[in-house]
């Protein structure tokens, strides 16, 4: 079983930076894809972003990328999520979560379009990302 911890969610002005930290314990890091999820009050689980640990390949929704990075620190099981020129639009929960099977998650997101959520086994309790204007 894989237990997941995310921290360092908080208010921050619009165009404002956060980063958030996952911490995995139970399996090693590299041998497991972690995807960011956000949900908004009244809106739909986003996958946001996704790491195969393995290889190191990642996936990001149209709706982040080139303002967010995710990032792995394998000796720490750490992985995570650089927030850059954050919007109200980024305001909501964001979740971690494990895919242990983690054949070909980059694939099928890519393939997709979308970070599927059924594919992760494991989550984390979340922390609030507050973005003001």
């Amino acid at each position: 079983e894989v237990h997941l911890v995310e921290s360092g969610g908080g208010l921050v002005q619009a165009g404002g930076s956060l980063r958030l930290s996952c911490v995995a314990s139970g399996e090693r890091l590299d041998d497991i894809a972690i995807a960011w999820f956000r949900q908004a009050p009244g809106k739909e689980r986003e996958g946001v972003s996704c790491i195969n640990n393995s290889d190191g390949s990642t996936y990001y929704a149209d709706s982040v990328k080139g303002r967010f990075t995710i990032s792995s620190d394998n000796a720490k099981n750490t992985v995570y999520l650089q927030m850059n020129s954050l919007k109200r639009d980024d305001t909501a929960v964001y979740y971690c979560a494990a895919d242990k099977e983690s054949v070909d998650v980059i694939g099928t997101a890519r393939y997709l379009g979308y970070i599927p959520a059924q594919e992760y086994d494991y989550w984390g309790q979340g922390t609030q990302v507050t973005v003001s204007s």
